[in-house]
């Protein structure tokens, strides 16, 4: 199973993988605190930036309708290229701010997990809804997901392609760390499927690709695909992709279509929380809704939710113990529910780019 290599991809992807991150708050009086770390490094800078645009929309509309019970919550952003000394001085700003009651929505996935490791230095602060995609075991409970992670994400468009009659697919990893990580999984949920994975090169793609790995590499890897005239390809994401960068790096070949998993609704739905989302985003940025646009909105407003149904004075510890008790809850139609400590396979939705440039549910 081929690895491609993202040197090309983030050359092409440079331009818009560089875009500035709107500054963080200055620091006001407000008793409560918040901390967000983010990846802003090019790999990752699509995906944070659109999640975390999406939190200060919640964070803003909280505070328009009178805080968390009368108290305005700062929402603190830490922006990282991603690297472990970054990461550890990050964390410790956020534990160093007196009001921080929780760190809520770190993103991406490898942000997201070198902070749950470094929680277990120092287990006060919750770690709610972070993009943590890999499986994780939180020995000290102190990280609380709330979103299907890769695994949930793989099944499920594996299974779409079973029920669409597909028996054989391609599979890129973007990476060697990702083909490491997620080629025996991917293996065995193929089989667990009935499908057949098998290398491809670009110049000779199957009707089904696979591809693991995030926006700037897909760019680099669907910019190599040549096809006969009248041969149609079908790539399926199934890592961190975002189509609407992807539409803004370039047009896709003729004949390709990529197919984007995500693990929040999609945002042209009716549920309530989506509808809320794009209101927001209306409101306080001029920004196209996008699915990790949504998750960002939909992490900090579960982290609103657990603020506001503390018991008593909200400080870390009952903050930490609230969500500890893990309750059901469903956020304006988003259901998060855990089995003892685990999360239950959450929610996985599909879009797709087509080879024209429109992006359907």
């Amino acid at each position: 199973m081929p690895v491609f290599s993202r040197r090309a991809a983030l050359r092409a992807g440079a331009a818009v993988c560089t875009l500035p991150l709107l500054p963080a708050q200055a620091q006001d009086s407000a008793a409560l605190t918040v901390a967000q770390i983010i990846d802003e490094s090019p790999e990752q800078h699509d995906v944070s930036r659109d999640f975390a645009v999406g939190a200060r929309a919640a964070w803003a509309a909280v505070n328009a309708d009178g805080g968390v019970r009368g108290q305005r919550v700062q929402h603190l952003v830490l922006a990282t290229q991603g690297r472990s000394a970054e990461l550890r001085q990050a964390w410790q700003t956020a534990l160093a701010q007196p009001g921080c009651v929780a760190l809520s929505g770190c993103v991406g996935d490898g942000v997201a997990a070198t902070v749950a490791a470094l929680q277990a230095e120092a287990p006060t602060l919750a770690h709610v809804a972070p993009w943590l995609m890999r499986p994780w075991q939180d020995s000290h409970d102190g990280v609380f997901p709330i979103f299907a992670g890769y695994q949930a994400q793989i099944e499920h468009a594996l299974r779409s392609l079973g029920q669409m009659g597909i028996r054989q697919a391609g599979v890129v990893f973007g990476s060697p760390a990702l083909r490491q990580q997620w080629e025996r999984s991917l293996a065995q949920a193929a089989q667990a499927n009935g499908l057949q994975l098998h290398a491809t090169q670009a110049n000779q793609p199957p009707l089904m690709v696979l591809f693991a790995g995030a926006t700037p590499e897909l760019h680099g890897f669907i910019g190599q695909l040549r096809l006969p005239a009248g041969r149609q390809c079908y790539v399926v994401a199934l890592a961190d992709v975002n189509l609407q960068v992807l539409t803004q790096l370039g047009r896709l070949p003729r004949g390709v279509s990529v197919i984007a998993t995500q693990p929040v609704p999609m945002v042209g739905s009716s549920l309530p929380v989506v509808r809320a989302y794009r209101a927001a985003l209306a409101r306080w940025y001029d920004e196209a809704p996008t699915p990790q646009g949504l998750a960002g909105f939909i992490a900090a407003r579960h982290t609103a939710e657990l603020l506001a149904g503390v018991p008593g004075p909200i400080t870390r510890a009952s903050m930490l113990a609230a969500c500890r008790r893990r309750n059901a809850s469903s956020l304006g139609g988003y259901a998060v529910r855990y089995q003892g400590r685990e999360l239950v396979a959450g929610l996985v939705t599909q879009a797709m780019l087509t080879a024209d440039g429109r992006i359907v549910g």
